[in-house]
């Protein structure tokens, strides 16, 4: 039987409702990191390096993706759980439209600043050209890796979260089996590898948008509809957190980077870019009960279903805290042969990453509380509230640390810095939680 938005949620119906989700961005996290497994082993360390270094400005780009799929599946369920579905369509269509325009405007920008700004975070001569090359090719396609993000949080909107898994998984097959083609088969090295990505997301943006276009069985459809300015700022609003969480990541990343490069040179970016591609297999898990409970968070509060609202909460908080120990523990167990996937070539550089997987893991206990309780202020349409957790967890507390912790414990201090910013972002979420819970009943 199909799991509803309008259902009551026992543990064994919330998993089912958000496991798509979850298995969603972790094969998407998985094919990411196939990106990295082929360049790093085929075509060196240095190009590694470089793309570890430009890809942050592509994060910080897509995210406006993020930030109206979260947004927008966040209004659009409360109107549906309103029961305007009319109305629901409308702003639905309205999103995707707007997220495609904005995505060629942002492909063009970025592909003309890319140089600059790899200088500007520090690429050497040696690493400048991979820069540029992947940044661009990547950027081409922005358009894409938006809407495929847009995407992902509809489809639970939908009431078809495995559909929505199943794209992902046609999209990653894409981009696995074109890698193996055009790095190892036809020797295109990073820039073969970057058009095995854009042709993923090409895939991941085109098939959804043929479903939502013709008459389907969901909830939502792309309709014809004149552009209303309220409801894309309520989404931008409602998805600031978002937007904010994922331009922060790719700001501290880029820190990072800079101290990595300051402390240990361009093996500290090879190091922290496989502890990167690691940890979004671990977070994509929180990401992905995030992403499938938020609409379920929306339509309940649209409903003004208060006891559902605390029983999804409850529960939610429960489930982040048993995952997060979960995730820390088969990181401590895991890290040296996930490690050795992409630098067994390298012993001293070997070493080095399985350390920092070992400390970065610490965090795992942590995260997934600071991710749900911002996602659960999304889903209840108080982006204020979302933002300032992930402002602070994603960006404030991430640079004093990033800053701070190496002046006191060296290069250990920049692995341990997340710890230390994730301890102070729960005390936060905590906080915002008790603060508003007789506004919202929870």
């Amino acid at each position: 039987m199909a799991v509803r938005l309008s259902d009551h949620f026992t543990y064994k119906k919330l998993f089912r409702a958000v496991t798509p989700s979850i298995l969603m961005m972790v094969f998407t996290s998985l094919y990411t990191i196939v990106d990295g497994v082929f360049i790093s082993n085929l075509v060196g360390k240095v190009p590694f390096a470089g793309l570890n270094l430009i890809y942050p400005v592509i994060g910080a780009i897509g995210a406006v993706g993020f930030m109206l799929g979260a947004g927008g599946s966040a209004l659009v369920a409360k109107i549906l759980g309103e029961g305007d579905s009319a109305r629901a369509n409308k702003v639905f269509s309205m999103v995707v439209y707007f997220t495609a325009i904005v995505g060629i405007i942002l492909s063009v920008v970025g592909a003309l600043v890319v140089e600059p700004v790899a200088k500007l975070l520090g690429a050497t001569e040696e690493l400048l050209p991979h820069c540029v090359t992947y940044g661009r090719i990547l950027l081409a396609a922005i358009v894409a890796f938006m809407l495929q993000n847009m995407f992902q949080a509809f489809f639970i909107v939908a009431e078809k979260p495995l559909l929505g898994f199943l794209i992902s998984v046609i999209a990653g097959v894409t981009n696995m089996v074109l890698d193996a083609a055009f790095v190892a088969g036809a020797k295109l090295g990073l820039a073969g590898a970057a058009y095995a990505t854009i042709t993923s997301q090409m895939v991941g943006a085109i098939i959804p948008l043929i479903y939502f276009s013709v008459k389907n069985k969901s909830p939502l459809r792309l309709v014809l509809t004149k552009f209303e300015l309220k409801p894309i700022v309520r989404t931008c609003t409602n998805g600031s957190s978002e937007f904010l969480s994922n331009v922060s990541i790719s700001i501290v990343n880029m820190l990072y980077n800079m101290q990595l490069l300051r402390y240990v040179g361009e093996d500290g970016l090879a190091a922290y870019g496989v502890v990167q591609y690691l940890a979004f297999v671990f977070l994509a898990t929180f990401f992905g009960y995030s992403i499938g409970s938020a609409p379920i968070i929306s339509y309940h509060f649209g409903a003004q279903n208060t006891s559902e609202l605390k029983n999804l909460l409850k529960k939610s908080l429960i489930i982040m805290i048993g995952i997060g120990a979960v995730m820390t523990a088969l990181c401590e167990g895991l890290a040296r042969p996930l490690s050795m996937i992409f630098v067994s070539y390298d012993r001293a550089l070997l070493d080095m990453t399985t350390l920092a997987m070992r400390i970065f893991g610490v965090s795992f206990i942590l995260s997934g509380i600071s991710i749900f309780s911002s996602s659960f202020f999304t889903a209840l349409n108080n982006g204020l509230v979302s933002a300032i957790i992930s402002f602070m967890r994603t960006l404030v507390f991430q640079i004093f640390a990033i800053m701070v912790m190496p002046l006191l414990f060296g290069l250990n201090g920049i692995w341990t810095a997340v710890i230390v910013a994730e301890g102070l972002s729960v005390i936060v979420s905590i906080i915002c939680i008790v603060l508003n819970r007789k506004k919202y009943k929870y």
